[in-house]
């Protein structure tokens, strides 16, 4: 049984879907539920992650000046530089203590990805690789049946079921010999006899060749009769139910892409590119992780990346495109953030990191009146006229 990221979505995503939209027949507002829903569950977990960076941003100068000189000092004692080392980081924490809870939250966060780029908010595809043979050769070789991964598949709206293509008669044929791409359910039963059930359904597959088309003969039912010698990949699609439905500004939750082939260009997803860019700048700004570093090249490096980050984030979002419902839950995820992060800096810090945060700001106003400043001009004359 696969417990990794198809689990989570089969199991977790789309039974959380199906019960918000059986309650509101949206398929947007369902994404907004289950994008909520999933947020609040991982809050403990990225609270922890937001609490260690702002913690080690305060003590971070200090803690390198403290490593530094526990290496120089203990050089030549490394069991007992290991545990200065370790009182230095129960003093103010594991640098590494923050990535832990983002590791633990990717396979949620990748299975809420692949659930809202599948079915029913986007076409699925399925890829048959077949081989075709001189007819000389094909009798020496054992016919084995063929099937593809398994897909969950929205054959109604809150009905869904993982389907395969398969091959009855394998994926290898000789030149001249026919075969039919059939899609079913993993316990048999055929695509057409489940769309029965759902006569208002419009499932049709559709196909193409991405590979090899003088090779194969393709027809609308999926029949295909071999031509030439050579390798051949097959695609089938089937439909997402809601993936030409909208949602307040988005006119469709499947879109691709900000501009057609044609030049048309949607407005909905570039406003949503547009304001993930700046929600994500708010929030480093918030979490003060563009914040000029002074003069530490290292640090004003950093802030230099982190500045043009929200920048490179939407234009990739521009340039490698995604589905609206995908873009959908971006924003919301990062207005979600945005809120976590505003509250949880303000939370009162550690004592002794107030302390240290008391120091510096003493050092820096200390720092400040040592600069003399330029005596303005008038005063020169002043001084000049009264001698």
């Amino acid at each position: 049984m696969d417990f990794g990221i198809s689990f989570l979505s089969n199991n977790v995503m789309l039974p959380i879907l199906d019960f918000f939209y059986g309650i509101v027949p949206s398929y947007g507002l369902a994404i907004v539920a289950l994008t909520l829903v999933i947020r609040f569950a991982l809050y403990p977990l990225s609270a922890g992650s937001i609490r260690n960076m702002r913690r080690m941003k305060i003590a971070q100068p200090l803690m390198q000046k403290r490593v530094k000189e526990i290496q120089e000092r203990y050089k030549d004692d490394p069991a007992k530089q290991q545990q200065e080392m370790s009182d230095v980081y129960k003093e103010f924490g594991n640098p590494l203590a923050g990535c832990f809870p983002v590791l633990l939250q990717m396979p949620v966060l990748f299975a809420l990805f692949a659930t809202l780029r599948g079915s029913p908010f986007s076409d699925v595809n399925y890829n048959i690789n077949l081989q075709i043979f001189p007819a000389e050769q094909i009798e020496q070789i054992q016919p084995q049946a063929f099937a593809t991964p398994p897909q969950n598949i929205y054959v109604a709206d809150g009905v869904h079921a993982p389907l395969i293509a398969s091959l009855p008669g394998g994926n290898n044929l000789g030149v001249g010999q026919k075969t039919n791409i059939e899609f079913q359910t993993v316990s048999g039963q055929p695509l057409k006899a489940l769309a029965a059930e759902y006569p208002d359904t419009k499932l049709a597959p559709r196909w193409k060749v991405a590979k090899g088309e003088d090779k194969v003969q393709l027809n609308e039912d999926g029949t295909i009769v071999a031509l030439q010698p050579g390798e051949v990949t097959i695609q089938g699609s089937l439909p997402g139910l809601a993936s030409d439905k909208g949602f307040l500004f988005i006119d469709a939750l499947g879109r691709v892409g900000a501009v057609d082939q044609d030049g048309t260009v949607h407005w909905d997803i570039v406003g949503m590119v547009i304001f993930f860019g700046v929600s994500l700048y708010i929030n480093q700004l918030l979490s003060g992780s563009n914040q000029d570093a002074g003069s530490n090249p290292q640090q004003a490096a950093q802030g230099t990346v982190n500045k043009i980050t929200p920048i490179i984030f939407s234009g990739m979002f521009l340039f490698f495109p995604l589905p609206a419902g995908v873009l959908m839950y971006m924003v919301i995820a990062n207005i979600f953030q945005t809120l976590q992060t505003y509250i949880l800096m303000r939370e009162p810090l550690p004592e002794n990191l107030q302390k240290l945060v008391e120091v510096q700001e003493k050092e820096k106003a200390k720092n400040e009146e040592k600069a003399i400043p330029f005596e303005p001009k008038a005063s020169k004359k002043k001084a000049r006229g009264e001698s």
